[in-house]
């Protein structure tokens, strides 16, 4: 498809551009050009990323495949209002995950239905979108089981799929948090309604993160601390996280200690994170997490090694055949996608030349050679030995090129977090 803007003069976000265009078919953004397992599907979770990054630019024909990548997961929702984790468009087979289904899909479904809106105005397809969203928000409202406001995420249930993290996920409830400003931010908006019980459970979800997620060093107990007893056991158990980073989960059996690199960006990104706690993990990443030779961001840190406890746990958990070898894939491995995140987060607290020094590292990545081709954009960077991996002409690693770009332009991923608890 012929670009509708100029195209730009800046090789790396040109060539990111015309990939993600070859990603967009007719049904929307498929995840890679890359023909296998299941990667030339239209994905919930991929889709809306890929997505978030293409508003973000003025290119109209993007626009439109993201808007075509919302229906084709709006007219595949299942029965109780599931959104897909992918649609096969070439034989109709939809997936709502393996042998968990996948919560994020659904959140990032309403999260990108709602900056759609937002950034294009189409006061039609919102209204066709709409009854589905409902459908959306019941069944995450149920998926809290116990209605205390967190969501409980099964094992393989979001973007980690191959990954152990399970339970009360910081990730899942950072964008469910976002999800319910994003529908609040549409009853406020679009249906002119108030909803002031939506205002308090957001208001509420996010002191519940803050006090739940980060170990300080204080000896008094948060006032929403989810479960006392496991609290205390797990900060007492957290010597070389407290007053560093965020935990990344805790289920009826504990917490988790590894260093969850989208989870952590999010919470500054969604402005959950004070600028103190913002500056720790800063630290933190800087002096331990990113890499000197490739300025990018490991899915988790530290890497499972065989001789780990966990190793038994992550060296089963896998769809196809095991990805997640000691800085592969999540175990280690580093991801341009979320780090693009970063840059944006970077940017939009006026860190210019760090958010710049993180997007020379995407594009250094997607440069890379893959399949005997220049501009590999390839899926994860190896962690060690900074080789391509995973599959090639990933359609989210070029997004996150040009979600950096524009981030450091000064354009913003999620721009409803404007007042978006206000009718005006």
């Amino acid at each position: 498809m012929t670009a509708m803007y100029p195209t730009y003069g800046d090789e790396p976000l040109e060539r990111a551009v015309q990939l993600v265009r070859k990603c967009a078919t007719q049904h929307g953004f498929i995840a890679s050009l890359a023909d296998n397992d299941n990667y030339r599907r239209i994905w919930g979770r991929d889709g809306v990323i890929v997505g978030l990054g293409a508003l973000m630019t003025e290119e109209l024909d993007l626009h439109d495949a993201f808007r075509l990548t919302l229906k084709t997961l709006a007219d595949h929702q299942g029965p109780h209002g599931e959104i897909p984790s992918n649609v096969d468009m070439n034989n109709g087979r939809v997936s709502y995950g393996g042998t968990a289904g996948r919560v994020d899909a659904a959140l990032w479904f309403v999260i990108g239905a709602t900056e759609y809106w937002r950034s294009i105005g189409d006061d039609r397809f919102l209204e066709q979108l709409m009854p589905v969203l409902d459908r959306v928000m019941f069944l995450l409202g149920a998926w809290e089981f116990n209605n205390r406001g967190f969501l409980y995420v099964p094992a393989t249930g979001d973007w980690s799929d191959e990954y152990i993290h399970n339970g009360y996920i910081l990730y899942d409830q950072l964008i469910y948090l976002q999800a319910l400003r994003s529908w609040c931010f549409l009853h406020n908006r679009f249906r002119h309604v108030e909803r002031p019980d939506l205002v308090d459970k957001i208001g509420r979800l996010e002191q519940m993160i803050q006090d739940n997620y980060w170990f300080g060093s204080q000896d008094k107990i948060p006032t929403h601390v989810y479960h006392e007893v496991l609290f205390e056991k797990g900060r007492k158990a957290a010597d070389r996280c407290t007053q560093r980073y965020w935990m990344p989960f805790f289920s009826p059996h504990g917490y988790g200690y590894r260093f969850d690199a989208f989870a952590n960006v999010l919470a500054s990104l969604l402005g959950v994170a004070s600028d103190a706690r913002r500056g720790k993990v800063d630290q933190y990443v800087e002096k331990y997490v990113t890499p000197r030779t490739m300025k990018l961001l490991p899915a988790f840190y530290p890497v499972i090694q065989p001789v780990d406890r966990d190793w038994e746990d992550l060296k089963i958990t896998f769809s196809y055949d095991f990805k997640n070898h000691p800085y592969e894939f999540h175990n280690g491995g580093l991801w341009q996608m979320l780090t693009g995140f970063y840059v944006a987060d970077l940017a939009q607290r006026g860190q210019v030349n760090s958010a710049q020094a993180y997007l020379d590292g995407i594009n250094q990545a997607n440069q890379l050679a893959m399949d005997g081709r220049e501009w590999g954009f390839a899926e994860y960077i190896h962690g060690q030995h900074f080789r391509p991996g995973g599959n090639s002409a990933q359609c989210w690693s070029a997004s996150a090129a040009l979600m950096g770009f524009h981030a450091v332009q000064g354009k913003k991923v999620f721009a409803t977090n404007e007042d978006v608890t206000s009718l005006q």
